[in-house]
């Protein structure tokens, strides 16, 4: 293999990549990155095993075709640090890759092609073609919710649900519930109800883009997401996810409007006295006014009102901030509804124009 190219593809194309490498398997060739010519473009792949990542690059001279993967921190590193110029990137059948550019060179050793295992390839028997910028919007209305608790395996993804003309992500970590619907730019043609895990979908938000469609793709026991020249294919998570629906109550009675960047920046100054050992905030609504509060155990108070338009009886109710402005820093509305059905009751937000809905369990007030 040999090839001639840019430093700013060979390094966007490795940043690509690289977070699918594993760092923790026995097998030293999943800690590499596969590259592969031909005619006038690379590839380059990374997995885990779990999650797979390929990038393909333009604009590339190819001087011989060929594959090897390459220990991917040690190229990272030296692509990193290297002047922008041309890189001339080759490999020897001993399996040695060579890196020029400038006056510089750099040795390091490969693994051969058949060692690297090949990244699944699905068909588009199932497939659904959504703008980028609205799948990256509804990852971040629900990825946070997601459980970070390996025991309940289950909650460790996000629930993609396709019926013919809808798409709807739901998360959940038993403490707090994130459910978006989307009409579909295009009827899709079929249903499917699958998990995305934790890991493909951060890794979906780092390198999803505000423009161009994505292709997702969905096989028996695998996902894949195909846009902008890359590809990325993950396991999914199998078992039957919780019955969302019987916990997403009607719209209450208790039910006030408030501007969304106004609330967030009051629960984020309150937020600066809460502890390890104290999470919660206090909210008094009243009247056409809320009051978002904390008390410190050191003695400290924060204390401030906010003008919002209130229908139900006056409530004192505690929350975690932290799960309130997780929500509201990615609603795009500049209001939000927030519903209350009692002090120890859980509270409901719902915005995008009802599409979503955000529900969150109170916590006592210390």
């Amino acid at each position: 293999m040999e090839v001639k190219l840019s430093k700013d593809i060979l390094q966007k194309g490795i940043q690509t990549v690289q977070n699918a490498v594993s760092q923790k398997s026995g097998l030293p060739v999943l800690s590499n990155i596969l590259f592969e010519a031909s005619k006038d473009r690379i590839k380059l792949a990374a997995t885990d095993l779990e999650i797979g990542i390929i990038s393909k690059l333009a604009n590339i001279e190819i001087q011989e075709d060929g594959a090897i993967s390459i220990p991917a921190k040690k190229i990272s590193d030296i692509v990193k640090e290297l002047p922008s110029k041309e890189i001339h990137l080759s490999a020897k059948k001993n399996n040695q890759v060579v890196i020029k550019c400038d006056k510089s060179t750099f040795k390091i050793m490969g693994l051969p092609k058949d060692e690297f295992p090949k990244v699944p390839e699905l068909s588009n028997k199932d497939a659904l073609n959504i703008p980028q910028k609205l799948l990256k919007s509804m990852l971040n209305l629900t990825s946070f919710a997601v459980s970070k608790d390996e025991s309940r395996y289950i909650l460790t993804g996000i629930l993609f649900i396709v019926t013919d003309k809808k798409l709807s992500l739901i998360a959940t970590d038993g403490r707090r519930l994130a459910v978006i619907n989307k009409n579909l730019p295009k009827p899709g043609g079929f249903s499917r109800k699958v998990i995305v895990p934790a890991k493909a979908v951060a890794e979906l938000l780092r390198i999803l883009k505000d423009e161009g469609d994505v292709e997702i793709l969905f096989g028996e026991n695998q996902i894949a997401f195909e846009f902008d020249e890359t590809l990325l294919i993950t396991r999914l998570i199998e078992g039957d996810y919780p019955n969302y629906e019987q916990v997403i109550p009607k719209s209450a009675q208790e039910k006030l409007r408030i501007s969304k960047e106004g609330f967030y920046a009051a629960i984020k100054r309150a937020s600066l006295f809460t502890t390890p050992d104290s999470q919660s905030i206090k909210l008094d609504v009243l009247k056409n006014k809320m009051v978002v509060s904390k008390v410190s155990q050191d003695g400290g108070e924060s204390r401030e009102e906010l003008d919002c338009s209130y229908v139900g009886e006056d409530l004192a109710i505690g929350f975690n901030p932290a799960y309130l402005m997780d929500a509201l820093k990615n609603i795009s509305e500049g209001e939000i509804s927030f519903e209350f059905a009692g002090a120890d009751k859980r509270g409901v937000i719902r915005a995008e124009d009802n599409d979503y809905i955000y529900i969150v369990l109170p916590v006592r007030m210390e």
